[in-house]
């Protein structure tokens, strides 16, 4: 969390673990995930934690009790791969095995954008720092740009020569840094 005091961790058996970090013990355990969960996210305040699971659901933790998560709508038609939140804490990305990444309003719960341009899953998606761009990668070997408020792929896309399993921006969002599944980790220009 913002903080550094709490871990959270998604797990196989369907799980989330809320760990203590200074001592490395978990603290709570969290259910309500039918499938394993793929990914955990803090929200910028620490209050709330997203996570998305095999299941296709993306829940909404509230920190401060941990009990009745908020699920979004199905909208994914496969499992969710990743979740990130947006920098002011407003939005959330959800990247999914359908090939597709969505743009959520979760306060309201609504889903505001569908991004469609990934040829085969999507893995991992990130939100620049100033909450305008969003970088998604896949198993189509791409890393796609997105323009978050108007919903459409800005175009640079960094063609790879294997499945790109992550992607993160640089804190002054100049450099898009991306792992690959042939063992690579490579950094280019994001503007």
């Amino acid at each position: 969390n913002r903080d550094g005091t709490r871990l959270a961790s998604g797990s196989e058996d369907r799980t989330i673990k809320i760990w203590d970090a200074d001592i490395g013990t978990v603290i709570r355990t969290l259910t309500g995930h039918t499938d394993r969960v793929n990914s955990v996210a803090w929200s910028p305040d620490g209050k709330r934690l997203a996570s998305g699971g095999a299941d296709g659901a993306i829940k909404i933790w509230d920190a401060g009790n941990w009990t009745n998560p908020r699920t979004l709508p199905p909208r994914h038609t496969n499992r969710v791969n990743s979740v990130a939140w947006s920098p002011d804490g407003q939005r959330l990305a959800s990247a999914s095995h359908d090939r597709s990444i969505k743009i959520w309003d979760v306060d309201g719960g609504q889903e505001i954008h569908t991004l469609r341009g990934h040829e085969y899953w999507v893995n991992s998606v990130s939100w620049s720092p100033d909450g305008k761009r969003l970088a998604s990668s896949g198993a189509d070997r791409v890393v796609r740009v997105w323009d978050t408020v108007g919903g459409t792929e800005i175009p640079k896309e960094l063609r790879q020569y294997d499945n790109v399993k992550s992607v993160s921006w640089s804190p002054d969002g100049k450099w898009l840094a991306y792992a690959c599944e042939d063992n690579t980790v490579r950094v280019q220009d994001a503007i």
